[in-house]
């Protein structure tokens, strides 16, 4: 399994330039600039010039994404902008099945041969219906797609649901992705956003949970939340200090079972996630 090199996905509507030239300033290891819900019809044309402004000028080690639309003919116009070789890969909103998935990956190529790009662009698939989250594993196992959302307002709104008593519903959907995720062998899910971006207490305790829960990284609508993200996504030194002790200790034994320093027994399933936190924390 690889995993995501981002911890935090800082979200940058394309419409507002001021805000696209600060984005990199913001401490996110990635940028999701988004041409779809956070831009007015009347805005889309000059949301792509300012992203096409934006490459042009790029110099940072910042990941950059581009979120579009899936409508054919919107897609056909953010890809012409959003295909660049400053970008990382293309988050697509409101994915059903993986035949939404097959229609960018042949517009990907495309473009990518009109523009001479040399490295293919990644896909991040966004479920944000319960269609969706049912073809998960599917949407999962296409060509490019490297890791799975969820979009839980819109998920939430086709649902039904709301108030407390939603979270076991969307928990179903949550698990749903990271089941997929780990079965399609690819990076672990991104938490998805959080628009009370006051409450920055309750953010981190959600943010804890979707760590706990298997997801890797979480997307962000305010700068304020970006510093938490990094910090719960990064193995803290007892984290890192144990998970040597566990290797160090399974070697010792030759590799089959062994005892770790409070007398329990690990195995390899427990080499394996010292060995993902290593790898993370690097």
């Amino acid at each position: 399994m690889t995993r995501p090199i981002a911890r935090s996905y800082l979200y940058v509507p394309a419409d507002n330039k001021e805000r696209l030239a600060k984005a990199i300033t913001r401490g996110a290891d990635a940028l999701i600039i988004d041409l779809e819900d956070s831009v007015s019809p009347a805005q889309k044309s000059q949301a792509r010039q300012n992203l096409k402004d934006f490459f042009e000028s790029f110099e940072s080690a910042i990941e950059v994404w581009v979120r579009v639309n899936s409508e054919q003919n919107e897609l056909v116009q953010d890809l012409e902008a959003a295909v660049n070789i400053n970008c990382r890969g293309i988050v697509l909103a409101k994915v059903d099945s993986v035949s939404n998935i097959n229609n960018l990956q042949s517009m990907l190529s495309e473009f990518e041969i009109k523009k001479s790009l040399a490295t293919p662009l990644e896909i991040s698939a966004l479920i944000e219906s319960a269609n969706g989250i049912f073809n998960a594993r599917e949407i999962a196992l296409a060509d490019r797609v490297s890791r799975l959302q969820i979009g839980e307002a819109d998920l939430s709104a086709e649902l039904g649901i709301s108030g407390a008593g939603s979270t076991d519903s969307k928990q179903f959907a949550r698990n749903m992705v990271v089941y997929a995720s780990a079965a399609a062998a690819i990076n672990l899910p991104i938490a998805a956003m959080s628009s009370d971006f006051k409450n920055l207490v309750e953010f981190r305790k959600s943010t804890v949970q979707f760590k706990e829960w298997g997801y890797f990284g979480r997307s962000c609508i305010h700068p304020d939340q970006v510093a938490i993200v990094n910090e719960v996504f990064t193995p803290s030194a007892s984290e890192i200090e144990n998970a040597q002790d566990i290797l160090k200790r399974l070697n010792a034994s030759g590799g089959g079972v062994a005892l770790d320093a409070n007398g329990r027994m690990i195995d390899e399933a427990h080499a394996r996630s010292a060995r993902r936190i290593l790898e993370i924390g690097k």
